[in-house]
């Protein structure tokens, strides 16, 4: 244990620092078309009870095992039993190969923002921008690289002056932001060009459930897509969680921060529907929702093309906004692996300077796959080839994530059994109201849950 481990200086920083490791692109350009695709508000209606249940009890079981041990993620696991230290590695392993091609898209973003700023929005907007921008040899890993200083200098400046100050501006900034897109993507009105179809009938079209056509097989489909976005968008077993659990005072509520947490990423990720989906609705129709790199960076670019000066504006607002989001995720990956080094015994500074260095040459590797290095590897649970890029995000989302997570349930379900973890997040004398649901979810239907969301990475539903 560290004797002299840094720590939040309040719940509340916690909470911002948290969320802000939680919200991030997935709840951006993956939420909104799964919603779209998975029947508007039958996705929504499934991912919230999700939230409440399957996605509650991970999360919670992060956190405490952080704030129990006072330990990173690489040692947490090894001091709640030495049988399990193996889910240490697994979880610095998988921060380590995501950071790299994290901080590639985090570069993409900024070119964005950068582009809309000096007045190019029209110019991003065109069919062969993005494509053209990231088969490019140098400018990709330009801003690929000043992100990843930006970056670094945070979680180098530490626990206090770096992450929870960040956090605390950032956050807010972010949260009315969001509100502040949702709230103009409801008043479009696309007029006759666009079959007078306005914000508040996309509205409608993503929060009113849609199941015609579904069979059961159907609606099976959609839970397991809110169950996958869940898993991802939290930031469960990645070791991000049971590292800023570590930093968690004793004297704080654990169950009131957790619940904290559950609430501001599930807000978010619903209001970055209210943000994207009436305004893909209104210029592009029903059929214009795509998802991943080509919504946010083709799809958004043209809406806000058509929306004249305005579309300026909210082009430039968008993109800074996705890039705070985004800039929040990438420092709690860079600090789940920081972490890890100095519990071995290395200093803060030393550490962050060398997993940058690392993470900066896997990055390039990255930016080249998409064009020194290009190839194309068919990857089990999709149509389309991967690069780079894919596959370390296959091998961490799609594999190690989701043995991690089975892994820390079978710790918690069955070895130290929930009882420690409950004892923890009551120490103070809080009430834990889900402690029965949480025992049953950590011992029985999580697990399953899980076995059932990683044999869909290797194509088998």
């Amino acid at each position: 244990m560290s004797k002299h481990r840094s720590s939040f200086s309040s719940s509340i920083g916690f909470v911002l620092a948290a969320a802000g490791s939680a919200v991030g692109l997935g709840n951006i350009w993956r939420f909104p078309y799964l919603a779209a695709e998975g029947g508007g508000g039958l996705f929504l209606f499934i991912y919230i009870g999700l939230a409440l249940t399957f996605g509650f009890t991970l999360l919670m079981s992060e956190v405490a095992i952080g704030r129990k041990t006072k330990n990173s993620c690489l040692t947490a696991y090894k001091h709640m039993d030495k049988r399990f230290g193996w889910l240490g590695g697994f979880a610095s392993v998988i921060p380590f190969l995501i950071l790299p091609y994290y901080c590639v898209i985090g570069g993409w973003v900024m070119k964005y923002a950068f582009s809309f700023i000096i007045g190019q929005g029209a110019t991003a907007a065109e069919d062969n921008f993005f494509t053209g921008f990231i088969t490019g040899n140098s400018e990709p890993i330009i801003y690929t690289v000043v992100y990843l200083l930006l970056t670094a200098i945070v979680v180098y400046r530490g626990v206090n002056k770096g992450i929870e100050a960040m956090s605390k501006v950032l956050m807010p900034i972010l949260f009315v932001l969001i509100i502040g897109i949702s709230i103009y993507s409801l008043t479009l009105n696309g007029g006759e060009k666009y079959d007078n179809r306005t914000g508040m009938d996309g509205f409608l079209y993503y929060i009113i459930p849609n199941v015609d056509g579904m069979g059961v097989g159907d609606i099976l489909k959609v839970v397991m897509s809110a169950m996958g976005q869940l898993f991802y968008s939290i930031s469960v077993a990645m070791g991000i969680m049971v590292t800023y659990g570590s930093y968690f005072r004793d004297k704080d509520n654990l169950v009131k921060s957790v619940n904290r947490i559950e609430i501001f990423d599930t807000v978010v990720a619903f209001l970055a529907g209210v943000m994207i989906i009436p305004a893909v609705y209104v210029f592009l129709g029903p059929e214009g929702m795509s998802g991943g790199p080509g919504l946010m960076f083709i799809a958004m670019p043209k809406i806000f093309a058509q929306m004249g000066v305005a579309g300026t504006v909210f082009g430039i607002i968008f993109f800074l906004m996705v890039l705070f989001a985004a800039l929040t995720s990438s420092v709690s990956l860079l600090e789940a692996v920081v972490s890890g080094m100095v519990d071995k015994g290395m200093g803060r500074k030393k550490s962050t300077i060398i997993e940058t260095v690392i993470a900066l040459v896997i990055a390039v590797v990255v930016c080249l796959g998409y064009n020194l290095l290009y190839f194309e590897f068919k990857l089990p649970n999709s149509e389309n080839p991967g690069q780079i890029l894919d596959i370390l995000d296959y091998v961490s989302n799609n594999i190690m994530m989701p043995v991690l997570a089975i892994g820390t349930c079978i710790l918690i379900g069955w070895i130290t059994k929930p009882k420690a973890i409950i004892d923890e997040a009551t120490k103070n004398g809080e009430r834990f109201f889900r402690k029965h649901l949480y025992t049953a979810m950590v011992k029985f239907v999580a697990p399953v849950l899980l076995f059932i969301l990683l044999l869909g990475s290797f194509g088998v539903y």
